[in-house]
């Protein structure tokens, strides 16, 4: 089979285009948009939103790649069907296409204005961090509500790069920047919880789950709790943004089947709700962004 063969199946399994580009579209356009409104300045020009996307792809790319770095021995042992252990695609392969996302991330930030590769700096070295698990893997897996909080940090860095891409060549960030950054960070825990509630016959030994960890019933609930502080956040900000009612109005029906998902997960966790709850975590979170980063344009509503 061909690279490119083998890498189309390797992306479908590691990092599906047909849902990462539509959701890292709406996050990285979102957070400009945000920006610019908290700020009450015009959007900027179109290369904005190109270089906000193509630092998105690049960063959650890279993302992937170190995870394959740092969970190699826990794939080889638990998931030997995963794409590297099975040999569909080999480790260096995939660092040389992580390799090339660096310089295309560079680029892309030094094309728009370079002021914004010191915030590009300051992600790879939370990123790098992460990889090597803070130096400290044994302690940080023993205790993993601050494994989950560690790591879910890279969120509101990777959208306070976003957004500076708008605020960094203008008079600066808006004050209240910090609830759109906020919500970032819930919903990277909307996202990372949603997709590890398995449905029991699902759970491999040495892979870790909050369903294992925390039981399906209060796994579930964790996660509900997660989104419902999502939607405060995001009520927060469309106030600041001038939409705070339409905000809360629209949240409240899209918190609907996100508490039934919730609720069949916690009553019944089979593999069909398992697949249910990662489905329906990501549809919240681009929810999210396309109401925070577009309805305040949408309503003319004024800040």
């Amino acid at each position: 089979m061909s690279f490119q063969n083998r890498f189309w199946v390797y992306q479908s399994e590691r990092f599906p285009l047909k849902k990462t580009v539509p959701l890292l579209l709406v996050f990285s356009a979102a957070s400009i948009c945000v920006s610019a409104r908290l700020a009450g300045r015009p959007l900027p020009e179109w290369p904005a939103f190109t270089a906000g996307f193509a630092l998105a792809m690049a960063l959650f790319f890279q993302m992937r790649v170190c995870d394959e770095f740092k969970d190699a021995e826990d794939d080889r042992r638990y998931r030997p069907d995963r794409p590297i252990p099975r040999g569909l695609v080999s480790e260096k392969e995939v660092l040389r296409l992580g390799l090339i996302t660096i310089p295309l991330a560079i680029a892309a930030a030094w094309f728009w204005n370079p002021s914004v590769l010191w915030l590009l700096g300051v992600v790879w070295i939370w990123l790098a961090a992460m990889t090597v698990e803070f130096g400290a893997p044994k302690w940080l897996k023993a205790r993993p509500i601050l494994y989950l909080l560690s790591h879910m940090a890279i969120m509101p860095l990777i959208d306070l790069l976003l957004t500076g891409i708008e605020w960094l060549p203008a008079a600066g960030a808006a004050s209240s920047l910090w609830l759109f950054l906020a919500l970032s960070f819930v919903n990277g825990c909307v996202l990372e919880i949603g997709r590890k509630l398995w449905a029991p016959e699902n759970e491999i030994v040495g892979v870790d789950t909050y369903s294992a960890l925390w039981g399906p019933r209060q796994a579930g609930r964790v996660w509900i709790g997660c989104v419902l502080l999502s939607y405060a956040l995001l009520v927060g900000t469309g106030t600041a943004t001038g939409v705070g009612w339409q905000s809360a109005v629209i949240g409240a029906l899209a918190l609907s089947p996100c508490g039934l998902a919730a609720y069949r997960y916690i009553q019944s966790p089979t593999e069909k709700a398992q697949t249910r709850m990662d489905t329906i975590a990501g549809l919240w979170v681009f929810f999210c962004y396309a109401t925070a980063g577009f309805l305040p344009f949408l309503t003319g509503a004024s800040a």
